[in-house]
């Protein structure tokens, strides 16, 4: 699974032309979606728990194929998409159409993206490997590799101290990629003289971006023979990049298509989001050991993720609230979980295993639905208090850089006042 780390929704473009209705709204929505699935993940993570292993394989604590499908639906590649999408929004904006007064200065956006994500992880990781390592030096490769996001290229250790932050190594290298093609993307479209022909770049370098880990992959499966328990061949962004393509070509494509055009009707967006959901559930259930449908999991998963976050984003105005999938997403208690999904990713599996060696979870597999409530309660618990003591205050941090990545004057009162003594 991967971090839901809630990038910064980005102001609607510029002028009343661009503006589109209801921000708020949209951002809610995706809130509640990255609440939903940060729930999906936590069910997930209880369910490998309560898996059994001998010689004849897996076995399931629940034994039916659709449920085990439903709860094994990994999320990873929607918060791939979904914060590719934000983030590359102002890009998309700049290069398509100039508007560059959104686009931060790399050291502006690495620094806001800092101070949101590094605090509580380095505390985490921390706090769990002291936990884990009670006499120094203890494993402190581990320790390392989690700090310099290293661990994902590691074939032992990817999953040690917290297993699901392999996916930040993923997150960081993403931020690096864009305030590196970013800029390279506006400044290669000030020279294209038409808007279709910007596009058109802008689309092909999504393309390419999505390509290049599909050969990957076909080409560690299919030539070299590796199988899918090598899991930096597998896991490391040369293989999971394409998420992050398909959130980067979402943006270019609403950016291209304006504030009217590909705008769905309700009834079209209600179908076109269970068929993406749908296809989901399809390519969870057919997935099997070295089949294709695991092999191309990721890179097909981030299509159909587009494709729901299209539907999602893209309503006609005036028939966003008839779509009862929206009433869902704009529900308190989803956008609640949304808020605190950072802390809630973070802390839920030492949560689940501080309480599975405490003895506090049920030992046989029959009582998988009451450890999943109990991880769940405690889990939330401790992530709403993570988020309110470290991730919020933290996050205030990027306030004190303005978007030049100059020191905020928080009292330009004084200086004025001095300046006329």
């Amino acid at each position: 699974m991967t971090s839901p780390v809630a990038p910064e929704t980005p102001a609607p473009a510029g002028t009343p032309a661009r503006k589109e209705a209801s921000p708020r709204g949209r951002a809610l929505e995706l809130q509640g979606l990255r609440g939903l699935a940060a729930l999906s993940t936590v069910v997930f993570h209880v369910w490998q728990q309560y898996c059994t292993y001998d010689a004849a394989g897996s076995h399931p604590p629940v034994d039916n194929p659709y449920v085990g499908a439903l709860i094994s639906l990994e999320v990873i590649d929607l918060f791939f998409v979904m914060s590719a999408y934000l983030l590359t929004l102002s890009y998309a904006r700049a290069a398509l159409d100039g508007e560059e007064g959104g686009v931060r200065p790399g050291k502006v956006f690495l620094f806001r993206r800092a101070v949101r994500i590094l605090p509580l992880y380095f505390l985490a990781v921390v706090v769990v490997w002291s936990t884990r390592n009670p006499t120094l030096p203890g494993d402190w490769r581990d320790l390392v590799e989690h700090l310099t996001f290293t661990h994902v290229f590691d074939r032992e250790r990817i999953f040690y101290t917290l297993g699901p932050t392999w996916s930040l190594s993923l997150e960081v290298a993403f931020y690096l990629v864009l305030v590196a093609l970013g800029p390279l993307a506006v400044r290669a479209c000030r020279g294209l003289r038409t808007r279709r022909a910007r596009i058109a770049l802008c689309a092909a370098g999504c393309a390419a971006l999505f390509a290049l880990p599909l050969a990957w992959i076909a080409y560690a499966h299919y030539a070299l023979g590796v199988p899918h328990t090598d899991w930096p061949v597998y896991f490391g962004p040369q293989a999971r990049f394409g998420g992050f393509a398909a959130g980067m070509g979402l943006a270019v494509l609403t950016t291209a298509l304006g504030e009217t055009r590909g705008r769905l009707r309700g009834r079209w967006a209600s179908a076109l989001s269970a068929a993406a959901l749908a296809g989901l559930l399809a390519l969870s259930w057919s997935s099997d050991p070295e089949n294709f449908a695991q092999t191309f999991y990721h890179p097909i998963a981030s299509v159909l993720w587009f494709a729901l976050l299209y539907a999602t984003l893209r309503i006609r105005h005036g028939e966003r609230q008839r779509v009862r999938w929206h009433g869902l997403l704009r529900a308190r208690w989803a956008t609640a979980v949304g808020l605190v999904s950072y802390s809630l990713y973070i802390w839920h599996e030492p949560v689940m295993l501080r309480l599975d060696t405490s003895g506090l979870l049920p030992s046989a597999q029959a009582g998988f639905p009451v450890a999943v409530l109990v991880v769940l309660l405690v889990a939330l618990a401790v992530g709403t208090v993570s988020y309110w003591c470290v991730e919020y205050p933290a996050g205030l941090l990027g306030r004190t850089r303005d978007g030049r990545g100059r020191a905020r004057d928080f009292y330009p009162e004084r200086q004025e006042a001095v300046a006329t003594r």
